[in-house]
């Protein structure tokens, strides 16, 4: 069941605690790496749906386009979430009709929400912590894009991958 005030919709977004030009500028300076830098590489495309949406459309468009989950908008705004994992226990578990079930009636209307600067380190131990796979991006006009736990992965394979590569290169002198 429900909390009684489940029809609220909320965001957590994770600010850095210094003013955000501050973070951007600290985050060139060093080279530490922030969701602006995942986005360029996959790209900023949004899947969503209203809270209209059965249940059984979303499961459909998530297959078809191989995502794990989809945002909730209404009217340009964010309102919620609704992954697989939603699917599992707030359908299948619940021996709901997927057909006639709302994804408004179901999505998690928490939505933990991340900034471009925002940096790759910090949002793997978010998604750790909370154990959750997906952050939609907030940019200054709204939402931008969304990154996943594997989006986070994969960029910080690269990194790693790149590093050795030069590592290799200043240890042995490879031009």
């Amino acid at each position: 069941m429900r909390a009684p005030d489940s029809h609220l919709t909320s965001h957590v977004t994770l600010r850095p605690a210094v003013p955000e030009p501050s973070i951007e500028r600290l985050c060139k300076e060093v080279g530490m790496p922030t969701v602006r830098d995942i986005l360029l590489r996959k790209g900023r495309e949004v899947i969503s749906v209203p809270p209209s949406t059965t249940v059984q459309e979303a499961a459909h468009l998530m297959n078809q386009r191989s995502i794990g989950g989809v945002v909730v908008m209404e009217s340009g705004r964010l309102v919620g979430i609704f992954t697989e994992r939603d699917i599992m226990r707030r359908v299948v578990a619940e021996e709901r009709d997927p057909a006639s079930t709302l994804v408004g009636e179901l999505m998690t209307r928490v939505v933990v929400t991340c900034t471009l600067e925002t940096s790759i380190e910090e949002c793997g131990s978010i998604m750790t912590s909370r154990r959750i796979r997906h952050l939609p991006v907030l940019g200054p006009d709204g939402l931008c894009g969304v990154i996943t736990s594997g989006d986070v992965l994969a960029f910080q394979v690269a990194e790693q991958q790149a590093t050795i590569q030069q590592l290799n290169s200043y240890v042995f002198d490879v031009r």
